[in-house]
């Protein structure tokens, strides 16, 4: 393996351009908005080659229950450097210890699995432009009273405090929830991504309430681009393949340490994206 001295620094507003021009050249569909996001929820380093950024990695930590790493990218032309192991590397330290969440592509599969991570699931990532469709009469939109439980929800879903993260999503995009007997027992969020808009997270107590959370989005934006990337388990594959959303890929969950929270009756159906869980 022929090795190469890279600087390895702190990530920088002063480096989203060159991330940007990273994840084009990966394929990936995000926007500089959505760097600027991930960067103001996350702390991460970029690898240097002369000052041009040819590595990035995030961690996003969720109180001190777990993080996620994500925005793993190393440049095509430098691969093979073990530039993917230090920035992991630096992603684990800035985790501390904490249990660490990913999303895997095939090609950083093996790398994931020699620091440690095990499969736990598979993420299915759909997209396109639905089928005209009827807002469900039991779904509404939030208001801001709501966000404090809605965070509650979630973290019992997920197994950590992301508190942060919703009102983040709150400030960019739009919740929309189910109520029975005045409190909230599910909800799912819209907010601008990549081509158009992303649905997630999804978050309800079953899949029928799931259907009903995605559909009222749905009805809300007939004429946008949608993205959807839902887990394995929840089933709703093919039902969104029957609305127009096409199955375009996905990834690999994977995870380091111990699940994070304990068990709830709330279940995840729909991630944020595939760096936030």
């Amino acid at each position: 393996m022929q090795t190469t001295q890279f600087a390895i620094v702190p990530f920088g507003t002063q480096h989203i351009e060159g991330a940007l021009a990273l994840s084009r050249q990966a394929g990936w569909p995000h926007r500089l908005a959505d760097w600027e996001m991930a960067l103001a929820l996350s702390t991460g380093v970029v690898a240097l080659d002369n000052e041009k950024v040819v590595g990035t990695t995030m961690t996003t930590r969720y109180e001190a229950d777990c993080a996620t790493i994500n925005m793993v990218i190393v440049d095509e032309t430098m691969r093979g450097r073990g530039l993917g192991r230090r920035l992991m590397d630096a992603a684990l330290g800035a985790a501390r210890g904490v249990q660490c969440r990913l999303i895997a592509t095939q090609e950083g599969l093996p790398l994931y699995e020699k620091m440690g991570f095990g499969e736990v699931g598979t993420i299915l990532q759909h997209q396109g432009f639905c089928a005209a469709v009827d807002a469900p009469v039991d779904v509404e939109w939030a208001q801001p009273g709501h966000l404090p439980e809605i965070a509650v929800l979630d973290q019992g879903a997920f197994g950590a405090d992301r508190g942060g993260l919703i009102s983040y999503l709150a400030s960019i995009g739009r919740f929309a929830v189910i109520r029975r007997v005045g409190q909230v027992v599910g909800f799912s969020a819209v907010r601008p991504f990549g081509r158009g808009d992303v649905i997630g997270p999804v978050v309800a107590e079953n899949s029928e309430d799931a259907r009903k959370l995605i559909l009222f989005q749905m009805a809300a934006r007939r004429d946008a681009f949608l993205r959807i990337d839902t887990t394995g388990s929840s089933g709703l594959s093919s039902w969104l393949v029957e609305r127009g959303l096409v199955h375009v890929g996905g990834g690999t969950a994977m995870q380091r340490g111990d699940r994070a929270g304990k068990p709830s009756h709330a279940k995840t159906f729909a991630l944020a994206n595939q760096a936030f869980g």
